[in-house]
């Protein structure tokens, strides 16, 4: 990078500048809703909400600059060369099945096997012909 201080766009900065000054703008307005006699729990909300929008166009800016002016090289050294491992217990364990499709005494498990074995005698009646017609 130059020694220079460089170019922060100054679109951007009247992008944020306003973006900023409207939510602001929105959340003064939901506070004035608020305090009238028609005003709910919901303008409160959000007279706090908006803030916390600017707020966030705010930081979300800075975060752009400081990552614009992030070295690439120094960005790669940080990052790992191979993949991250997974530790075997982070996940949760599947379940195994609850009942075995081949037990002929439970009513269910018959005539799944019959419904599956249908299908495959349907597969191997179509042969290799997958076309629509």
């Amino acid at each position: 990078m130059t020694s220079s201080r460089p170019n922060r766009r100054p679109a951007l900065i009247a992008l944020v500048i306003v973006s900023a000054a409207v939510c602001l703008g929105l959340g003064w307005w939901q506070w004035e809703r608020f305090e009238a006699v028609g005003g709910n729990g919901q303008n409160l909300g959000y007279a706090f909400q908006w803030p916390l929008f600017a707020v966030f166009v705010v930081y979300a800016y800075r975060k752009f600059v400081r990552l614009e002016d992030e070295d690439p090289e120094e960005a790669a050294a940080a990052r790992p060369d191979g993949p991250t491992e997974v530790p075997l217990d982070l996940l949760p364990q599947r379940h195994a099945p609850a009942a075995d499709a081949t037990d002929l005494d439970d009513p269910e498990a018959r005539q799944l096997l019959e419904y599956n074995s249908y299908l495959a005698e349907l597969n191997e009646s179509r042969g290799t012909d997958r076309s629509t017609t």
